[in-house]
């Protein structure tokens, strides 16, 4: 526990203690900001797009390298 010799020094780690309160409570306001953009439909949308073409793209670059071919089976009716 830290001794204090004078009240202007209890004063200023007052004030320093309300400044990095203030700091706080202004980093959650952004990023409750930011979770709520990144969950907005149009993000959702925007990102699972962006994975689904990644994956076929990475789909198709394994393709071309191991020369495999995509075989379809014929049903005999």
């Amino acid at each position: 526990m830290k001794e204090y010799s004078s009240f202007k020094e209890i004063d200023r780690d007052l004030e320093i203690l309300k400044l990095q309160t203030k700091i706080d409570q202004e980093e959650i306001k952004l990023n409750v900001a930011q979770v709520k953009s990144s969950l907005s439909p149009l993000s959702l949308a925007g990102s699972m797009f962006g994975s689904i073409l990644q994956k076929a793209l990475i789909l198709k670059a394994v393709t071309k390298i191991t020369g495999l071919k995509k075989v379809t089976a014929k049903v005999k009716t």
